[in-house]
């Protein structure tokens, strides 16, 4: 099977579904430049009314995606950076998630928002949040997270085509990573968790980037003699709380990691069903992995060693296996 990268990935993706339906269309700022390369030739290929550069007002543009979603259209946003959905928090929360409950289902909301999250490179604090969590919060917003260039192609041809607001988080750190995609076309249903690897002594659940370091640090477990399965939820709403609790039960060991902060985290959301649902299969405390509660620095030393590497997810499969 051929590979491609993630951002190749994700500009397949749009492109498939552009094509595939006229009323899919592109906003943002710069895209019709296409500066981070997923949308490099779409304004040739589909024109300007349907590859619409913003002006830096993400509130106004979204408030726009917002109504053209609702006539019948259906708006890809492209933040560029996560950290800028908060400039358009009371559209995105008052708006695209509470409108169809509103109006009694009359009216739906077929948007995407895409949001790159730019932690890992010395961006400083504005630049580097990973704001998933928060959004977690919010009823009305599905929010998918992949890990490969499979899982986001897949998840965000879906989110394209469904009736809801879906916000597809994507990791900074994968972007140039390659994975196999398959040339025809395929989607993954939003709620279905993968098992990256298989195993039987500890579950391990990662998010995002953290899914390799997770399957590095599943390596050094079986050189120790420890078998680990690896989890991607890949979607955080819905969230397929049965797969994780199936590995539990499985296992009876569960190590949580997250490249969100601490407090109220998606890890937190995680340990507190497998604590609920899951507590008798469990032979050993959980341990969650996850960024400390503090702004992320713009030096590279002190930011590195913030998140859950495969060194501390190992020594946390240590701790359990104990």
């Amino acid at each position: 099977m051929r590979e491609i990268t993630y951002l190749e990935a994700i500009t397949e993706a749009q492109r498939e579904e552009m094509r595939r339906d006229p009323r899919v269309f592109i906003m943002g700022e710069d895209i019709a430049t296409g500066v981070f390369g997923t949308t490099r030739g779409f304004v040739e290929e589909f024109g300007p009314e349907r590859v619409r550069n913003t002006p830096i007002s993400e509130a106004g543009f979204v408030g726009a995606a917002i109504g053209a979603a609702m006539v019948g259209m259906q708006p890809i946003v492209d933040f560029t950076i996560a950290s800028f959905i908060y400039v358009a928090m009371d559209q995105l929360i008052s708006m695209a998630a509470k409108t169809t409950y509103m109006y009694g289902g009359q009216t739906r909301v077929p948007v995407v928002f895409r949001a790159g999250l730019f932690f890992g490179g010395s961006n400083a604090a504005q630049h580097s949040d990973r704001p998933y969590p928060m959004l977690m919060n919010v009823p009305g917003l599905k929010i998918i997270l992949p890990s490969t260039p499979y899982d986001v192609k897949g998840l965000l041809k879906t989110a394209i085509r469904t009736d809801d607001p879906v916000f597809c988080f994507e990791d900074g750190l994968l972007w140039l990573t390659k994975g196999p995609v398959p040339a025809e076309e395929y989607l993954i249903p939003l709620g279905v968790a993968d098992i990256k690897r298989a195993g039987m002594d500890v579950t391990v659940v990662a998010l995002a980037s953290r899914v390799q370091e997770a399957l590095t640090a599943a390596e050094l477990a079986a050189q120790a003699g420890i078998s680990v399965e690896v989890i991607d939820p890949r979607t955080l709403v819905p969230l397929d709380k049965e797969t994780i609790l199936q590995s539990v039960s499985k296992t009876g060991r569960l190590v949580v990691v997250d490249e969100a902060h601490r407090t109220c985290g998606a890890a937190s959301e995680i340990v507190a069903i497998v604590a609920e649902e899951g507590f008798w299969s469990l032979k050993a405390p959980i341990k969650r992995l996850a960024v400390p509660d503090t702004q992320i620095p713009f030096s590279p030393p002190l930011e590195q060693i913030l998140y859950p590497d495969a060194h501390r997810i190992f020594a946390a499969i240590q701790e359990v296996m104990q």
